[in-house]
């Protein structure tokens, strides 16, 4: 996103003197140079301020906390790359974000609120990502800051269904509304996210997760091909997560808090010698069944060799045939919620040999 030394400062400070501005009370502002004297604004207006994550790698917002009695220069270095890395705490799929008002960079922009980014679709996913968590609604307005020579004639065959539009521009010369009446994107389109993206944006699998849940058609985009060839993964996976879900005898006393383990029929089964690795997922709903993390853990492509299910404890350990598999399903765990939670899942902090399962307390 261009960043512009002549006239950035007015620009930011004009979003002041809008209304949509003055009644917000949550604002996502982009991590951004050209976007910093919007941050600042927001944090001295007490408001506020998330800011999505790099690339959202680790999540989706940080919301920046400033520290107890911050001076004017403390703001501004919050509102910096710098600040955010070092006065932000993380806020999860749970944390039950309402944002007033979106502001976005932009390369360039058009007068009727057609907008073009970077070419990475981030922001656009970010917006879906927020329609989908129910945290912007339709009326949330979004405003993009720029300078005058990025505010160009945008042909409307360059913009697809998932691209977002904007309702405010501000240059250091211009309040541009733009009255846009181009719908914005209603949530994530499925059918265009890769494989490659679901990897490359860890929240993006709990979100599909729970859309799933629902009902809701979570198709990828490679599934899709595979299943117009008639060579459908996707649906030997969801007989696989059908099998995985049916009723059993153990989950009776599952659901009671007594300890249910099982070893995985779709795994080789524990044996052999050296050491497994033990995950711990911890922070487990009392309303969730192991029905539903065994389902969690096979659509993560995480189904560990052995689960045992500590629901009283509102804990699980699932272990892996070695250090590398634990490691790799912890990080495609990442961020995952259940009922309501954040799960925190890491490697356990105590290791036994194959064929012992960890039961300590993990704190």
């Amino acid at each position: 996103i261009p960043f512009f030394t002549q006239g950035s400062d007015q620009a930011c400070c004009s979003i002041k003197e809008l209304d949509v501005f003055n009644r917000a009370r949550e604002i996502k502002v982009d991590p951004d140079k050209p976007l910093e004297g919007v941050r600042l604004a927001a944090l001295q207006a007490r408001k506020t301020l998330l800011v999505p994550t790099p690339r959202l790698r680790t999540g989706l917002f940080n919301r920046i906390v400033p520290p107890s009695g911050a001076t004017k220069e403390i703001l501004r270095i919050c509102a910096t790359s710098q600040g955010i890395k070092e006065y932000s705490v993380p806020v999860g799929l749970d944390g039950k974000a309402r944002v007033d008002l979106v502001v976005v960079g932009s390369v360039a922009v058009s007068e009727k609120g057609w907008r073009i980014g970077k070419g990475e679709g981030y922001a656009d996913m970010e917006y879906a990502m927020m329609v989908s968590m129910g945290a912007v609604q339709e009326d949330t307005p979004v405003i993009t800051i720029v300078h005058d020579c990025q505010v160009v004639d945008i042909a409307e065959e360059l913009l697809d269904d998932h691209d977002l539009t904007v309702d405010y521009i501000l240059t250091p010369t211009r309040t541009i509304k733009t009255n846009c009446k181009r719908p914005k994107p209603q949530g994530i389109i499925w059918h265009k996210v890769s494989y490659e993206m679901l990897e490359k944006i860890p929240i993006l699998k709990s979100l599909r997760y729970r859309e799933k849940q629902t009902g809701k058609d979570v198709t990828l985009q490679e599934e899709r091909s595979d299943l117009a060839n008639a060579n459908t993964p996707a649906v030997l996976n969801e007989a696989a997560m059908a099998e995985n879900t049916r009723p059993q005898a153990a989950m009776g006393s599952a659901q009671m808090g007594q300890h249910y383990v099982e070893n995985d029929s779709l795994n080789p089964r524990l044996g052999g010698s050296g050491m497994i690795t033990t995950v711990y997922v911890g922070n487990i709903p009392p309303s969730v069944r192991v029905s539903e993390l065994k389902c969690a853990l096979r659509e993560f492509n995480a189904t560990p060799l052995r689960l045992n299910w500590q629901g009283a404890q509102h804990r699980a350990f699932l272990d892996y045939k070695d250090k590398a598999t634990a490691e790799s399903a912890v990080s495609s765990l990442k961020g995952l919620s259940l009922g309501g939670n954040t799960l925190r899942v890491e490697l356990a902090k105590n290791q036994r040999n194959k064929g012992q399962v960890e039961i300590n307390s993990q704190k």
